[in-house]
Formats: C-alpha cells, sequence, structure tokens
C-alpha cells in the first residue's frame, strides 16, 4: 500500500451550531482502496463526507487531500483539484438534460476530445443514459437518476470519489446494480469512500471500514473482523435509514 494516503484526516470536529456531530474524527483513505463508513442513523457518517467536501466547515482538525491541507476550502476548489461527492439523495439537477448535468459534473476540465471519449466510457457502464440522453434528469426514475449522479461525478476523472448512501430507496434488484457497479470501478483502480445503509454488503465489497457511533471512529479495520463481531452487527448495523 502507497505510505502517502489520498485523504488524510485527523482530529477533526464538525458541529451544526453549538451541537457537535464530529468529535475528533482520524481517518485515511489510500489509492485504489474502497473503503466504507458504517453505522447508525446519526452517527455522523454523512457529516465527515461534507466536511471533506467542502459542503460543511470544519470547527478544526486537519483534513489533507493529495498530501495538501484542504480544511476549509469551498466544494468548487475541492472539485477541481479532483474530489467529487455523490451526494445522499442525488441532488440532479431535474431541469437539465443528462447531458447538461454530465457537462456540469465535468466543470474544472477541459471539454476536449478526451470528454467525449469519457462520455463513450461511461455510456459503457451506464447504457440508459446514452438513451435517456437528450432528457431532462427529473424524467428519469430513481435508479436512472442515482446512475446519473454517480456518472456526474466519475465524469471529473475524481482521484476520490465519495458515495453517499447510493442504494438509498431503490428496489433490490437495482440495489444488485449499484453494487456490481461499485466493484466494477473498484477494479479500475479508482479510489472510493462509500457511506451505505446496506452495511453487511458494503463491508463485503471494502478493502477497509471505518464504524461511526455517535460523531466518533469506533472501530477502523478490516472488514471481516467487523462483520465476524455479533455485538457489533446487532448494535451498530442493523439500522436503516439516512444520516445527518
Amino acid at each position: 500500500m502507497n505510505n502517502n494516503p489520498v485523504l488524510q484526516i485527523s482530529d477533526l470536529y464538525v458541529a451544526y451550531g453549538s451541537i457537535l456531530a464530529l468529535h475528533g474524527v482520524c481517518m485515511e483513505v489510500h489509492k485504489g482502496e474502497l473503503v466504507s463508513i458504517c453505522g447508525v442513523n446519526g452517527a455522523g457518517k454523512s457529516t465527515v463526507l461534507k466536511a471533506i467536501a467542502g459542503v460543511l466547515k470544519p470547527r478544526s482538525g486537519s483534513i489533507r487531500f493529495k498530501g495538501k491541507e484542504v480544511a476549509g476550502y469551498k466544494p468548487e476548489q475541492l472539485h477541481k483539484m479532483g474530489m467529487a461527492l455523490v451526494p445522499e439523495g442525488r441532488e440532479i439537477f431535474p431541469s437539465l438534460t443528462v447531458e447538461e448535468n454530465l457537462r456540469i459534473g465535468a466543470y474544472g476540465r477541459r471539454l476536449d476530445k478526451s470528454f467525449a471519449a469519457d462520455l463513450e466510457d461511461l455510456f459503457n457502464l451506464f447504457p440508459i443514459l446514452k438513451e435517456r440522453y437528450h432528457q431532462a434528469g427529473g424524467l428519469l426514475s430513481g435508479g436512472e437518476q442515482q446512475m446519473l449522479a454517480i456518472a456526474r461525478g466519475l465524469i471529473s476523472k475524481p482521484d476520490l470519489l465519495m458515495l453517499d448512501e447510493p442504494s438509498l430507496g431503490l428496489s433490490p434488484a437495482l440495489v444488485d446494480q449499484i453494487f456490481e457497479l461499485i466493484i466494477e470501478l473498484k477494479s479500475r483502480n479508482i479510489t472510493i469512500l462509500l457511506v451505505e445503509q446496506n452495511a453487511q454488503r458494503a463491508l463485503a465489497i471494502a478493502d477497509r471500514a471505518y464504524l461511526f457511533a455517535n460523531g466518533r471512529v469506533e472501530y477502523s479495520g478490516q472488514p471481516q473482523e467487523l462483520m465476524g463481531n455479533v455485538d457489533i452487527t446487532s448494535v451498530y448495523l442493523g439500522h436503516n435509514g439516512g444520516d445527518v
């Protein structure tokens, strides 16, 4: 494993007003890894992704991305540096076409010949988006919108792709498709930080895992060890739902 993490977080504190949501979080992600963050509703999983992506400003602590301190950077700055967040709830632009959503995702990179080539690669991953290319995003099904959200993140060719609850609200068949896609992205050596309500499935494909509880990291290490602990599974992983 590369000794220089793509992402390194140290002693991170994040608050919503006077309420602390993260308490001294430390974690790292190395190039080519798929790292899963697990925990119940309110554990701080989505909060840490929003802080990394610049959506939330940390109260204190360090966020280093590709060796550079970026705590407090704006989302557009981090996007240009090679960070992409696929947020919970997809947050596509419903009035814009699939094409326009993807071009927004490519903001900050040159729209040259490689953009067209990257589009074709995306269409191989998401054939339905080619069929829907000129349709408004709001007319897509929930599963298609999730695929568009992921494709919008990928078109920027990120050094770190963060996925926040990608299977939330999808049918079992679509959940299978999303996990097959994540496995394919991992096989392409894309560095992924995954927050996922379906913890058992997320742990099954992860290289390493962090278990969050009450805004703190309660466990970090091998997913197999986490899955093998029945008490942790029942207490922390048995709950489905959104997150703060």
